[in-house]
């Protein structure tokens, strides 16, 4: 089973706690209750978090407007018991940077769908759908294989992981990938997961020590050598390309793995 993205959660309400669980666990994200600011803190310098959920009686405008300074490609939701008369506020949040509002009681149940819909995975498959196009992957195992490594861009994954879970062996999942000029299925987690990191890191509140943590590579020169390998850059400059340009640079000649 795979890793899910994470979405922290500092909120009392029960109802709503309850159905995110649900709602996010069908779309493939786990939601970790936190007890405090910096237990989400903690989560976001460890594991690949997509949303982050904040009760506002616990986190005012001041305190989402740094968090969304820190991390501007983490969407930042607030939820509370929010009436009419609470529009200043609600404007103050707004400003702040806050992706959206959720009201108690009123949009518990579609909470998930709009988290999973506008959260860091969902913009970056969004940017990228275009991208089996562009690669060249247009049979149902290519594209099944596609978006399987997209889901797991926040962990290290091997061919094997990947034909355990699309129930093939490995070797066909190999030769049938790279059929019609696709390139090869290591080199397409390898760009998925550097797509990730370019993405994580215009954050300011990411450096590339934190990013190769939080992706699972083992060090932060097992990243900056995918990251050679990918786009000829070091992860510094990975900011400045966006999940776009690194896509741009790995179609322009970087497509095929040494052997």
């Amino acid at each position: 089973m795979r890793e899910l993205p994470v979405v922290p959660l500092l909120h009392a309400g029960a109802a709503l706690r309850n159905a995110l669980r649900r709602g996010c666990r069908t779309r493939g994200l786990r939601v970790v209750t936190c007890r405090s600011r910096d237990h989400a803190a903690r989560l976001l310098a460890t594991v690949l978090v997509d949303a982050v959920v904040v009760g506002a009686r616990r986190t005012g405008p001041d305190a989402a407007g740094e968090l969304v300074r820190q991390y501007p490609g983490i969407p930042l939701f607030v939820a509370g018991p929010f009436r009419p008369d609470d529009g200043p506020t609600l404007l103050s949040y707004r400003r702040a940077g806050v992706r959206d509002i959720l009201v108690d009681g009123v949009d518990d149940h579609a909470a998930a769908e709009l988290i999973a819909g506008r959260g860091a995975s969902g913009v970056r498959r969004a940017a990228l759908a275009d991208a089996p196009r562009l690669l060249r992957l247009t049979e149902p195992l290519q594209l099944k294989a596609w978006h399987e490594v997209l889901a797991r861009s926040g962990i290290a994954t091997t061919t094997a992981q990947l034909a355990g879970a699309l129930r093939v062996t490995r070797e066909h999942l190999s030769r049938e990938f790279a059929a019609g000029g696709a390139p090869n299925i290591k080199r397409v987690i390898d760009v998925t997961r550097v797509l990730c990191a370019a993405d994580l890191l215009r954050n300011p509140g990411y450096s590339v020590v934190t990013v190769a943590h939080v992706l699972k590579f083992s060090s932060p020169s097992h990243l900056a050598g995918c990251a050679r390998r990918i786009v000829g850059m070091t992860p510094r400059a990975l900011p400045r390309l966006g999940v776009r340009g690194v896509l741009g640079r790995f179609l322009r000649g970087r497509t095929r793995s040494r052997l």
